[in-house]
């Protein structure tokens, strides 16, 4: 299968590979949420499969920010569980009885750090794997699931100095706080996640997926509670009185900077303005 920004390689009929190529940085936008979303219906009909492992085809970027220039034209529509699109389709990858894996090479921010979030597992180059949620530094609040995913993987008082601090973080960090399950040298990256996922599958399927189901009784955020952040996302937040100003003085620092810097180092220049 072949998207404008994803490419299915099918391993086997128990494993598959999803490459995500949205050039230059990997922005999330409309388009990849109503692709991902297309991604996930394909894996959720499958009979047979048991593994994915989801990776960017850019070593700078895995998945990055959600393009906030054009956050009106996200995709709402209800999808088969009667949720907004994006809702839907994370919810149903977290639900699945097929593992979902992210390996990370460079940054994950934003929206697409909640996309990471929603998957089963996360591993990350030690050397170029770069983490934030950056939401609260341009104003406004992250409206994909990090504000209910991110307390029971890393605890409150880190969730909150992510989320309200605004950094980057290298892997290092991310594997203490427990963002990931483990920070591996980028030349070991793809030899372990490779092993995982082989070992997954040559497992039984009915025994992955009640295993995972169990797991996921108390693990996964209410799904009310994820609609209630992305209605102020969506809604209130992009209203609030100071968002004009904090979007002002971004675009000044990103003329000073240039977009491709910026873009890199994020969490500094947030700290700038």
């Amino acid at each position: 299968m072949t998207n404008s920004q994803f490419r299915i390689e099918e391993l086997s009929d128990k494993q598959w590979r999803i490459l995500f190529d949205n050039p230059p940085s990997n922005i999330v936008n409309p388009e990849t949420v109503l692709e991902f979303q297309a991604l996930v219906d394909k894996i959720e009909a499958s009979q047979t499969l048991q593994v994915v492992v989801f990776e960017s085809t850019n070593p700078d970027y895995f998945f990055g920010r959600y393009d906030l220039t054009r956050a009106g034209d996200t995709p709402t529509a209800p999808g088969p569980t009667g949720l907004p699109t994006w809702i839907d389709m994370t919810v149903r990858l977290s639900q699945l009885p097929v593992v979902s894996i992210a390996k990370i090479r460079g940054r994950t921010r934003g929206g697409g750090a909640e996309l990471a979030e929603a998957m089963d597992m996360r591993f990350a180059s030690l050397e170029k794997a770069i983490f934030g949620q950056p939401e609260v530094g341009a104003g406004i609040v992250p409206g994909g699931g990090a504000l209910d995913r991110l307390p029971p993987l890393l605890g409150r008082a880190r969730a909150l100095e992510v989320i309200l601090g605004s950094l980057d973080y290298d892997a290092a960090t991310a594997e203490l706080y427990g963002w990931v399950n483990r920070a591996l040298p980028d030349a070991e990256l793809d030899a372990y996640v490779d092993l995982i996922a082989c070992r997954i599958a040559t497992f039984d399927r009915p025994a992955l997926a009640a295993a995972k189901n169990f797991v996921n009784r108390h693990t996964l955020p209410d799904p009310k509670d994820l609609l209630a952040v992305q209605d102020l996302f969506l809604g209130p937040a992009t209203t609030w009185p100071t968002v004009p100003g904090r979007r002002a003085k971004i675009y000044a620092k990103v003329g000073a900077v240039g977009p491709a810097e910026f873009e890199r180092n994020m969490g500094k220049y947030l700290g700038e303005v």
